[in-house]
């Protein structure tokens, strides 16, 4: 047997199976965890903001268009997050495109939300909140079915795949619902009370009791003006918060000055816009909450 044929042989059996049927192309990191929990092995997921990537801050490149141009289907976030995203696919020509969050009832900001920063005007949530995948439930009844349809829409022949896979992951977040509501449910109310530096809770803090309060705006990563951060302080104070919470993408001394003037302990760090890396506590959209559920009963629990 030749060594030409043995090198052969050994690349058609390190080959996959089969080459992915669709190639998606999505925002951030959260939600291509998602699309790759519906897709599986017959979709090809790029995300433009990687793991511990600021969608925030993000600015398209020469590349991303090109990588736009060339994918099958555009999956969108929606409510105002991704609109930098949704520019570039009609620019360059992309007709195939979703929006994850099809259906889904926005939160708008509590009146008095600090909107004085400006660095990144180009994504416009304005008065909506957009993070709901902070409820689950959100993800469940309409992130990953909305996903699905799209997928099916671009491969009928995957219908099958698509749908079991559907199925599936509907009941893994069924009962990571319930772990979470089982969980928090053993807070007393007085305990119910989270401050965190990004306005990115609000969803997971109507979706399970939880009182969140946030120095910055969720349309920014930046410093909060003097008034916001006195007004927060002010707050702390009065409903004397046990416990305040880093953020993966935050800057950890706005959190550790309000510690400072308000005597609260520091619990831990949540993830909110991002997923980890691989090797992190939040690789996986499951991972994230569940980290995140941990961190707020460590910091919370009497």
């Amino acid at each position: 047997m030749s060594r030409l044929f043995v090198c052969a042989l050994i690349m058609l059996l390190a080959a996959p199976l089969h080459a992915a049927e669709l190639r998606v192309v999505t925002s951030f990191s959260i939600l291509g965890d998602l699309i790759r929990q519906i897709g599986g092995e017959r979709v090809e997921v790029i995300e433009l903001i990687g793991p511990d990537g600021d969608l925030h801050t993000w600015q398209p490149r020469p590349s991303d268009a090109r990588t736009v141009k060339e994918a099958d289907l555009v999956i969108l976030h929606g409510l105002g997050l991704d609109t930098q995203l949704e520019r570039l696919a009609e620019s360059v020509g992309v007709h195939h495109i979703m929006t994850a969050t099809e259906n889904v009832a926005p939160l708008e900001y509590h009146a008095g939300h600090d909107h004085s920063h400006h660095d990144h005007d180009h994504h416009d949530h304005g008065n909506l909140d957009p993070h709901a995948w902070q409820d689950v439930n959100n993800v469940r009844q309409h992130y990953i079915v909305n996903i699905a349809a799209a997928l099916i829409a671009r491969d009928p022949d995957g219908r099958d795949a698509y749908t079991a896979q559907l199925l599936d992951y509907e009941r893994t977040l069924h009962e990571l619902d319930a772990e979470i509501r089982s969980r928090l449910g053993t807070l007393p109310q007085e305990k119910r009370k989270v401050v965190t530096s990004h306005d990115a809770f609000a969803y997971f803090g109507a979706a399970y009791d939880i009182h969140f309060l946030a120095a910055a705006s969720a349309s920014s990563h930046g410093e909060p003006s003097a008034a916001a951060l006195a007004r927060l302080i002010r707050q702390l104070r009065e409903t004397d918060a046990p416990v305040v919470f880093l953020e993966n993408l935050s800057n950890p001394r706005l959190i550790k000055r309000i510690r400072a003037e308000t005597g609260a302990r520091l619990g831990g760090t949540l993830y909110s816009d991002a997923l980890s890396r691989a090797d992190g506590p939040a690789a996986t959209y499951v991972a994230m909450v569940r980290h995140n559920l941990e961190t707020l009963m460590a910091g919370l629990a009497p």
